[in-house]
């Protein structure tokens, strides 16, 4: 897949789309984060169900539209809305719809990040000198392994990882597909625990999300990790040993 070029805007209108999410991410944490929640799931989980059952399709795009708008925007509610895919749809189904619609909102976040600030600061990057030319160079010449383990790493948070590539000239192409296939492992423990959501409402408690950080989940998690990263050292190290 190609890179996405940037549209020829100048001035304040190629900023339009980073400063509109910037607005609407800011109000949606003030005004959402009660709204977005599992109290949210649980009181409405029956109509949520309901409909489920009489027009699937339709709350299939529902729910993947409500999950794109909350990914571009970096609205709370997104480990919620993972949880809520397992809980309607499944397993398979949720994981699916999951990454999709995850996938598809870091694309966007990423699309109006690159075409605003991230189309000045790429520019200064390759006109530079010194350390910020050798970060370039460097994230150029390990740009696959960088951008699967920015997905991997349970500590950088979602938002991060998609904006951080974009500002820095990653291609696009690199970040939809490393996105889509990096997602996978925590979409898939997110959707996991919503598999069971019904049972925990049931005993009247909240959803457990600690078991991200359980030694048998977040064992292979970490061990995609290294190997991602594995490249990256390879690749230093024979870079020494030629010096």
């Amino acid at each position: 897949m190609t890179d996405v070029a940037p549209p020829s805007k100048r001035g304040f209108s190629r900023h339009l789309p980073l400063i509109l999410v910037a607005v609407v991410a800011i109000i949606g944490a003030l005004t959402l984060r009660d709204y977005l929640s599992f109290d949210t799931l649980r009181d409405n989980r029956e109509a949520l169900l309901a409909y489920r059952d009489q027009n699937f399709a339709g709350l299939v795009a529902l729910f993947m539209l409500a999950y794109v708008v909350i990914v571009a925007f970096s609205l709370p509610g997104a480990a919620v809305a993972s949880v809520t895919g397992g809980f309607l749809f499944g397993l398979v189904a949720g994981t699916v719809f999951n990454v999709v619609a995850a996938t598809i909102g870091a694309a966007a976040i990423f699309l109006a990040a690159r075409w605003g600030l991230g189309q000045s600061l790429t520019a200064k990057l390759e006109a530079s000198e010194g350390t910020l030319q050798k970060l370039k160079t460097g994230l150029r010449d390990n740009e696959i392994e960088v951008l699967f383990l920015l997905r991997l790493v349970p500590a950088v948070p979602f938002f991060v990882a998609n904006l951080l590539p974009a500002l820095v000239g990653v291609k696009f192409g690199n970040f939809l597909w490393t996105t889509a296939l990096g997602i996978v492992p925590g979409g898939i423990v997110f959707t996991w625990i919503g598999v069971g959501l019904g049972e925990v409402f049931d005993r009247g408690e909240s959803p457990d999300l600690s078991l991200l950080w359980e030694p048998h989940v977040i064992g292979p998690i970490l061990g995609l990790c290294v190997l991602a990263a594995l490249p990256i050292v390879i690749k230093s190290l024979r870079g020494r040993k030629e010096i």
